[in-house]
């Protein structure tokens, strides 16, 4: 099964459009309806979606992703540096998405770019 996403609110909403226009077929749902939510909730929301989420989080979202995984099961976490360039979020994320399966980066917490 192909690895499905969930834009965190806090990522760069130019990622997200360019996945959409480099890759049609790749599934990321905006994370607008996110603004308000605490780590926890996202990771639920995530999880129940099967989506993996992606994140420019570094602060306090690996702290809530270990502890998440220690009960629950996660489709994975991507966290992306606030420092590489847009083009290089969407190679990465794509690369990711074309040359693996979702079940690959399940309980997986994975800093990008590789």
């Amino acid at each position: 099964m192909k690895l499905r996403f969930l834009a965190d609110a806090d990522l760069n909403r130019y990622i997200p459009t360019g996945l959409r226009r480099r890759e049609p077929g790749l599934d990321i749902m905006s994370g607008a309806s996110l603004v308000g939510m605490k780590d926890p909730e996202v990771l639920g929301l995530a999880a129940r979606e099967g989506r993996a989420l992606v994140s420019h989080d570094f602060g306090t979202m690996p702290k809530h992703f270990w502890e998440f995984i220690s009960h629950h099961r996660s489709p994975g976490v991507f966290l992306i540096a606030q420092t590489l360039p847009i083009v290089g979020a969407i190679e990465e994320l794509a690369m990711v998405w074309e040359a693996s399966e979702a079940v690959e980066w399940e309980n997986q917490l994975t800093y990008l770019p590789l």
